[in-house]
């Protein structure tokens, strides 16, 4: 399987997209999957812009309206996460996951799904430890301040990925697992990227819950993006264990590294994009306890998902795995008559989303404001409490070089 990398997108999917036709031409090649490690921006029309936390000089609509309204169709299967440049307020609508757009697939706040026989694990946003035990709060319209938060990766996506137990091939997070830096040419990096320096000499540069997921999971293959340059590692875990291959790429800009292209052992296709019966056992059996409010969320017990696995998996043989369709909830942006002060974004309950929970017998929490996140009368099973966790200290968020542009 001929797999494409891409690292921060920024909405420049036609660039992308037509690089990939380039480089299949130029390599006699088929690309079978298209994976965004992030700020890929699926900015809809102009609400959704105003929820995406970048400089003015950057709110520019880019492309990605275009596949949303249907004016253009994703020539290849499209698998994204968030990063801290997104609008938001769209994400999480399909905070499960679901499709963006016809044939671009979010991965969700975190995820897993399957390819064809290859399973793909990614977790969105950036660390900052601030947020980290938070639940989630904030709502649309949303304050400065949490058009920033909302990104910010929290303890109980992280918690419900450590739940995984099944091999991985793939995984994806925006920001680098801390210490990465050690198993590549770090010295190299810190001559492109100077400012990097001390953080990479004291190892902070990066994120510790990434860094627990890749020691957890251990996958043959991690994509990030985020800090704009390119950067291969190979770890080794253990003397005997198995080794992850890790690679980073940089922002869709000419003569930069955003876009690699590598041959990953699977099966045959026919490929589509397909629920994981794991991760959707995870998810309901998690879903009791999913936290909707700024108190701290901590939990280290581990949660049995035998009985919800089986559940899932008969549900999956009378439905089948694929998931639920693409539908609009919003007005795609039209360059004919643009609007200058857009009305601000509210939530919508995306009917993905709600096929999604209807399909696990779930109830719908991402409007609520005040369940605190737990739902007793959830029919996943007898919910989860919240217990203290051995503390993690975590670094503060690795701000983004947004300006070399």
């Amino acid at each position: 399987m001929k797999i494409a990398v891409e690292g921060c997108m920024h909405g420049e999917l036609d660039k992308v997209y037509d690089t990939m036709r380039r480089l299949e031409e130029a390599e006699g090649i088929k690309i079978d999957l298209l994976i965004c490690c992030g700020d890929f921006q699926a900015v809809r029309n102009e609400s959704d812009l105003h929820c995406v936390n970048v400089k003015p000089k950057y709110r520019t609509m880019n492309s990605f309206w275009k596949y949303y309204s249907g004016q253009a169709v994703a020539p290849y299967p499209t698998i994204f996460i968030g990063g801290n440049h997104e609008a938001s307020n769209y994400l999480w609508e399909l905070y499960y996951g679901g499709w963006a757009a016809p044939n671009i697939y979010f991965l969700g706040f975190a995820g897993v799904v399957k390819f064809g026989n290859i399973r793909i694990g990614g977790m969105s946003g950036i660390h900052k430890q601030n947020d980290y035990y938070s639940g989630h709060h904030e709502r649309t319209p949303y304050s400065e301040g949490n058009k920033i938060s909302v990104y910010h990766v929290r303890h109980y996506d992280v918690l419900k990925l450590m739940h995984v137990k099944e091999p991985l091939d793939i995984f994806i997070s925006h920001d680098w697992p801390v210490g990465i830096t050690e198993y590549g040419n770090w010295q190299k990096l810190i001559q492109q990227k100077r400012h990097f320096e001390e953080e990479v000499r004291t190892r902070t540069l990066g994120s510790q819950s990434a860094a627990k997921l890749l020691s957890k999971l251990k996958p043959p293959y991690w994509f990030s993006a985020h800090l704009h340059c390119k950067f291969p590692a190979i770890i080794q875990h253990g003397e005997d264990g198995p080794t992850t291959k890790f690679l980073a790429l940089d922002k869709c800009i000419p003569r930069r590294n955003f876009l690699q292209v590598l041959d990953i052992p699977s099966n045959p296709g026919p490929y589509e994009i397909q629920y994981d019966e794991e991760w959707l056992a995870i998810t309901r059996r998690f879903h009791s306890v999913f936290p909707l409010t700024r108190a701290p969320f901590r939990m280290n017990e581990e949660l049995d998902i035998q009985n919800d696995r089986q559940w899932v998996r008969s549900k999956l043989n009378a439905r089948g795995a694929k998931p639920f369709d693409f539908v609009q909830t919003a007005p795609p942006f039209n360059p004919s008559m643009p609007v200058d002060n857009p009305p601000a974004a509210v939530h919508c309950r995306n009917p993905q989303t709600e096929s999604f929970l209807q399909f696990l017998q779930l109830p719908y929490l991402l409007d609520s404001s005040n369940s605190g996140g737990v739902n007793r009368n959830a029919s996943s099973s007898q919910p989860a409490h919240p217990l203290n966790n051995d503390d993690i200290e975590l670094p503060d968020e690795i701000e983004d070089d947004e300006d070399d542009e």
